[in-house]
């Protein structure tokens, strides 16, 4: 697993992770907070076989965070008990010799919420998503770029080429 330091190191000279919002608050001691960027319901039902042909992604709608405020720069998305597409801000760049893990931070944890999530393979490139489950019966507040998920990284021994059809997802 990479230290901070490692990480820090890899933002700064091979853009490792881009668009986060504070390099020094999302930094820890062995990963990267993720944030919030945008939170959707999902509004139909997806399908998955072998080959993937008959794959279908379920088609989501955004949700809009709402403002206590006008003047307010970000607002709150107000989550009943469910599940729930979240993108990040971030843009995570794996090269070809790093592998990536997530995992809910325990603040969400400590609300009543999970998240789940897929492994990010080597070569990857593009923005984080996840599923948020609220199993809190009173739901969750979640103000935009709030820091959900951590990011952990891992060398691989072999380089491999990415060929996924999510390689640079935005």
């Amino acid at each position: 697993m990479l230290s901070k330091k490692e990480i820090e190191n890899l933002i700064k000279e091979k853009k490792l992770i881009e668009n986060y919002i504070s390099l020094e608050k999302q930094l820890t001691p062995n990963g990267v907070d993720l944030t919030a960027a945008k939170v959707s319901k999902f509004l139909e039902a997806g399908s998955l076989d072998f080959s993937n042909k008959e794959r279908t992604i379920p088609k989501t709608e955004e949700i809009i965070p709402d403002k206590k405020n006008p003047e307010d720069k970000y607002g709150w998305w107000n989550l009943s008990a469910g599940s729930y597409k979240i993108k990040t801000n971030e843009v995570v760049n794996l090269p070809n010799n790093l592998t990536a893990l997530a995992f809910s931070r325990t603040s969400i944890l400590r609300m009543g919420c999970f998240s789940s999530h897929g492994v990010w393979d080597a070569g990857f490139s593009g923005k984080g998503e996840f599923i948020l489950s609220v199993l809190n019966p009173s739901g969750v507040k979640i103000k935009e770029n709030a820091r959900i998920f951590q990011l952990v990284f891992f060398q691989v021994e072999k380089t491999i080429e990415y060929n996924g059809i999510h390689k640079h997802l935005t």
